[in-house]
């Protein structure tokens, strides 16, 4: 299983062109443990454009519309749980999911895909599964400030999972490679930003998605910087 290599590296070809074509982004944690930069990630449509034009296949098309939305849900949980709770980590991570969004609508675009975020309104989402999430995640995000917390860790494991599955399953080509990699890290940080709130609550967060050892191992690591 390639998931705990993913952890600490990415693979050599994409950490090659991470360091040559990324700019240096920094990620850092305040007092109350979130995430203060918003742009943990820095993808421009010429980086996009400047990796080779290769066939999507089928799994890595539909993994991307679904990654698109699945970003989306993200950002919309965090903008309506920081508007109930007014938690800074909400606030900074929503950011944070916006870029992951853009730079997946880059993607999109090159390939000329149907983009599945129709409406950017909150709460708005093709998927019908995704639509539902929203509805519970903000509700059970709004019972509690521990609870809003758990949501976010909830949602970070599930991109984290979605992320590996296509990393390891089903993407070849380079462009898409490095635009999940940079998530996948982005994720990472995240999840570990809601943890330590949490642990800042006096509560520990067990994981729900994620095998047991896989999530500790990104707990135990050190905070990841961008390239």
């Amino acid at each position: 299983m390639k998931f705990k290599l993913f952890i600490f590296s990415a693979s050599l070809g994409a950490a090659l062109l991470s360091s040559t074509i990324l700019a240096g982004c920094t990620n850092s944690v305040n007092a109350s443990g979130a995430d203060t930069n918003n742009s943990d990630i820095l993808i421009t449509e010429a980086v996009i454009d400047s990796l080779p034009f290769e066939e999507l296949s089928m799994e890595e098309t539909n993994g991307l519309l679904l990654m698109r939305e699945e970003e989306k849900l993200a950002r919309d949980v965090y903008l309506t749980l920081y508007g109930v709770w007014g938690q800074r980590v909400f606030t900074n991570i929503s950011g944070a999911e916006q870029t992951h969004m853009s730079a997946i609508k880059m993607i999109l675009d090159k390939y000329e895909l149907t983009d599945p975020v129709q409406s950017d309104s909150i709460g708005s989402f093709t998927n019908a599964d995704l639509r539902g999430l929203y509805a519970s995640l903000t509700t059970q995000g709004s019972v509690s400030l521990i609870e809003a917390l758990k949501v976010g860790a909830l949602i970070e494991e599930i991109d984290i999972r979605d992320l590996v599955k296509e990393l390891d399953e089903n993407v070849d080509n380079a462009d898409v490679t490095l635009v999940y990699e940079n998530l996948y890290r982005g994720s990472r940080n995240h999840l570990r930003a809601f943890v330590r709130n949490l642990n800042r609550q006096g509560v520990t967060y067990e994981p729900t998605v994620l095998e047991p050892s896989d999530y500790q191992a990104i707990i135990d690591s050190d905070w990841e910087r961008g390239r």
